[in-house]
């Protein structure tokens, strides 16, 4: 199983670990936090679309097709009922050059493929379990 390690800097600043890698999120100061990265929702957002545009490259690359300047751009919207959550996410790919319609086509079903796409239509289960000090689990 891969492993992501977060750990509490200041306030609501968190560092994220992956692979020697460090993301800092943070909140907005307008919700208490010092701005330091962005939040845990946009960092969520963000690996859809990064996930997307991979999925578009490797497309374009199997076709011959350079993806110097492919972008993609992620929007959301919030439910902030009883459960906030992302309500919606419209992603918005611009390739760095024009397309055939077949190639745009392809290129819509690859980033459909992508994982991260992928796992919000198959939900993973999630298990929290909470430590004590003495690493004991606590029911």
């Amino acid at each position: 199983m891969n492993e992501i390690t977060v750990i509490h800097r200041d306030g609501d600043a968190f560092a994220v670990l992956v692979r020697g890698h460090v993301i800092c999120v943070d909140q907005p100061f307008a919700l208490g936090g010092m701005d330091d990265g962005p939040t845990p929702v946009e960092l969520f957002v963000a690996s859809l679309a990064a996930c997307a545009a991979l999925h578009g490259r490797r497309h374009l690359r199997d076709h011959g097709i350079p993806a110097d300047g492919l972008e993609v751009r992620g929007r959301f919207v919030m439910n902030a009922g009883a459960r906030p959550h992302v309500a919606r996410v419209d992603l918005s790919v611009r390739p760095p050059h024009g397309l055939s319609p077949m190639i745009v086509a392809g290129l819509r079903n690859a980033i459909d493929r992508c994982t991260v796409h992928n796992s919000l239509l198959d939900l993973p289960r999630i298990t929290v379990d909470v430590e004590t000090v003495a690493g004991t689990p606590v029911i």
